[in-house]
């Protein structure tokens, strides 16, 4: 296909990103949340949006299965940026990565004796490297689904997820105990796509940024 194909995921970042792609005069012909097409049309002929998960958006932009998308912060780095062209923070899907632990537990103590800790995360790079920057020895349990039941359950002692309200950890008798960093989704553009379609993707790169400027 010669137009642009756009990685989008469901959710927050599709909502977010809808003023965005207004603002680039393209508009979705269908919400992704009630149909079950996962390649959508615009009102644009030569653009259309891929629906995948979140985790998959960079590996479509990468191989040139998509010309750009949007994704965390927290994707991208656990995916690496290898062959992608990131221009933009699009200041959207705002949230933290943390550290969180049962109520009662006594991290700061746990780390200063000196103790291995057993983390259980789905973002294994960003806390292989927050705890060894800080020195800490820990075991690194993957999981995919809820974080909040690896430490109640005696899985782990703490775990390394994103939070946005903290509200389900406050359901769960979890407390923030760190913050890692502050997370937001990036634009991320195919590299061959930028050089060969930048007479169509120069205008929607130019568009986004001023619509994140008038925005900031």
């Amino acid at each position: 296909m010669n137009g642009i194909t756009i990685a989008l995921s469901k959710g927050r970042i599709f909502e977010e990103t809808l003023p965005l792609l207004a603002a680039a005069g393209i508009v979705p012909a269908e919400n992704p949340e009630t149909s079950r097409k996962l390649i959508i049309g615009t009102n644009r002929p030569d653009v259309r949006v891929v629906i995948v998960r979140a985790t998959d958006a960079p590996t479509y932009v990468q191989h040139g299965a998509a010309d750009l998308g949007v994704v965390g912060k927290d994707v991208l780095i656990e995916h690496g940026g290898a062959g992608l062209y990131q221009p933009l923070d699009l200041k959207i899907a705002k949230c933290r990565m943390s550290v969180a632990v049962p109520a009662g537990f006594d991290y700061e103590h746990a780390v200063r004796q000196g103790a291995r800790l057993k983390i259980a995360t789905k973002y294994t790079k960003i806390a292989r490297e927050h705890f060894a920057a800080k020195g800490v020895h820990v075991d690194l349990i993957k999981l995919y689904g809820s974080m909040e039941l690896a430490p109640l359950a005696g899985l782990s002692d703490a775990i390394v997820d994103l939070v946005s309200t903290g509200g389900t950890l406050k359901a769960n008798n979890l407390v923030e105990v760190e913050h890692i960093m502050d997370i937001s989704s990036r634009l991320i553009v195919n590299q061959a796509s930028l050089k060969l379609k930048r007479e169509t993707l120069g205008p929607i790169l130019d568009a986004f940024t001023q619509a994140v400027e008038k925005n900031a």
